[in-house]
C-alpha cells in the first residue's frame, strides 16, 4: 500500500520531556483517544485515516505521521510542507533535529528512478538482501526542510514493508543525531590546541633551572589549563558519548538492511563512509586528544609540584639551619648573662653583708675584723647564688 511518512525528531532534554509528554497526551485526549501511560515510551494513536506514532528516548522525541498516499501520485508530491499541518496540533517540544519526508510506493521505473528524483552528485541507492526492494536518498534537505527518501516496493508485503521503513528513518535520524557531535568537536578544537601548545611551553620552562617563585607561577598556570581540560571534557563527555552510541546504531541498522547495490550507485554505507565517517572520527580524535592532553597536564603538574617540594623542603632546612645557630646564640648570650647576673647578685650580697658585719664589729658582737669576715663571705655567697640560678634554670627547662 503506497504510503507518505512524515517523520520530525525534536530535542526534549532535560525539562522538556515531561511537557512534551503531557502535551502529547492532551492532543490524545482532545480526540478521544488514549494518552500514553506515565511510564511508555512510545505511544501510537490514529487520527481518521493517519496514525501518529509518538516515541521518546534519552535526549529527543520523534512524532512519526502515517499518511494515506495516492498509488499514482508522482513521489514527493504534493510538497511534505503542505502536509505537515497536522504536526501544528502539538506545541514544538524543542529544537528541530530531524525531519524526513519517505514516500513508499510500487516500483515504477518510468516515476521512481532515483537519478530523477535526487542530486546525482550526492545520491545513495541500495535494494535490499533478496531485492524486493529499493531504497534511495542523497540526504538533502528539500526547499521545506525535509530530507526525501524514496522507498520502491517490488513486493514487500505490509509487513516487511513497515519494518523497511522503520529501519531507514531510524537509520537517517541516528545519522542525523551522531552528527550533533562535530559541532562540539570544533568548538573544542581550538582550545585543545592552545593547551597543547601551553604545555609545550611550560615543559620547555621547566627544563630550564629557576626559582621557586617562577615554578610556583608555571604550577599555578598548569593548574589553571587543566581546570579548563576537565570543564571542556565533563561538558563534552556526553555528547561524544551520545555520537559513539549513534554511529553504532547506524551500522547495526545498515547491516540489518543486507544493501545489494545498484547498477554504479553508490549504497549508502559506502556513502556513508565518504561522508559520515569523516566527521565521527574528528570527534573521535578530538576526544583522544583532550583525554591525552589533561593526562600530560596532571603529569607534568605532578613533576612541578614535586620539583616545587623539593626547593621548599630546601628552605625549610635553611630556615632551621638559621633557627639552630640563632638557639646556640641565644644560649651563649644567656650563660653569659646568668654569670654577669650571678656576679652582680653576688656583689649587692656581700655589699649588703659588709654592712652588717662592720654593724656587729662597732657593736661589739663580734671582735673579727668585718673585712675579714665579708671575704670569707664572698666566695659561700657566689656558690649559693650560682646554684640557686642554676636550679631555677633547670626547673624552667624542665617545664
Amino acid at each position: 500500500m503506497p504510503a507518505r511518512v512524515l517523520h520530525f525528531a525534536f530535542e526534549t532534554a532535560g525539562a522538556r520531556a515531561p511537557e512534551d509528554r503531557a502535551s502529547f497526551a492532551r492532543l490524545c485526549q482532545s480526540h478521544g483517544q488514549p494518552g500514553p501511560a506515565p511510564d511508555d515510551k512510545h505511544h501510537r494513536v490514529l487520527f481518521g485515516a493517519t496514525a501518529l506514532r509518538w516515541e521518546q528516548h534519552s535526549e529527543f522525541t520523534t512524532y512519526t505521521w502515517e499518511l494515506p498516499s495516492d498509488a499514482a501520485a508522482t513521489p514527493f508530491h504534493p510538497d511534505a510542507s503542505a502536509l505537515s499541518s497536522p504536526m501544528g496540533l502539538v506545541p514544538q517540544p524543542g529544537p528541530l533535529l530531524v525531519a524526513i519526508d519517505l514516500h513508499l510506493v510500487k516500483d515504477d521505473p518510468e516515476r521512481t528512478a532515483p537519478e530523477r528524483l535526487f542530486d546525482r552528485a550526492s545520491l545513495a541507492v541500495a535494494e535490499n538482501s533478496d531485492g524486493a526492494a529499493l531504497y534511495a536518498t542523497d540526504f538533502k534537505a528539500d526547499p521545506s526542510g525535509f530530507v526525501r527518501i524514496l522507498v520502491a516496493d517490488r513486493g514487500l508485503g505490509p509487513e516487511r514493508a513497515g519494518a523497511l521503513v522503520q529501519r531507514v528513518i531510524e537509520l537517517e535520524t541516528y545519522r542525523t543525531l551522531a552528527l550533533l557531535g562535530l559541532p562540539e568537536a570544533q568548538r573544542l578544537a581550538p582550545s585543545i590546541g592552545a593547551g597543547e601548545r601551553r604545555l609545550a611551553e611550560v615543559t620547555e620552562e621547566m627544563r630550564r633551572p629557576g626559582d621557586l617563585a617562577a615554578n610556583q607561577r608555571l604550577l599555578h598556570d598548569l593548574t589553571a589549563l587543566a581546570a579548563d581540560i576537565e570543564a571542556g571534557a565533563a561538558a563534552s563527555g556526553f555528547r561524544f558519548g551520545a555520537t559513539r552510541a549513534y554511529e553504532d546504531i547506524v551500522e547495526q541498522r545498515l547491516q540489518t538492511l543486507g544493501e545489494r547495490k545498484v547498477g554504479g550507485l553508490p549504497t549508502w554505507s559506502s556513502f556513508l563512509v565518504r561522508r559520515m565517517k569523516p566527521a565521527l572520527r574528528t570527534c573521535a580524535t578530538i576526544e583522544q586528544r583532550q583525554a591525552n592532553l589533561s593526562v600530560k597536564l596532571a603529569r607534568a603538574a605532578e613533576l612541578l609540584r614535586a620539583r616545587v617540594d623539593v626547593e621548599l623542603e630546601q628552605q625549610n632546612q635553611e630556615l632551621l639551619k638559621s633557627m639552630n645557630a640563632r638557639t646556640r646564640l641565644q644560649l651563649r648570650l644567656q650563660t653569659t648573662v646568668e654569670g654577669l647576673s650571678v656576679a652582680a647578685i653576688t656583689y649587692y650580697v656581700v655589699s649588703l653583708f659588709g654592712y652588717l658585719a662592720k654593724a656587729a664589729h662597732e657593736s661589739g658582737a663580734i671582735g673579727t675584723d668585718p673585712v675579714i669576715i665579708t671575704a670569707l663571705f664572698v666566695p659561700v655567697a657566689a656558690l649559693a647564688i650560682w646554684w640557686t640560678i642554676r636550679r631555677i634554670r633547670r626547673k624552667h627547662m624542665a617545664e
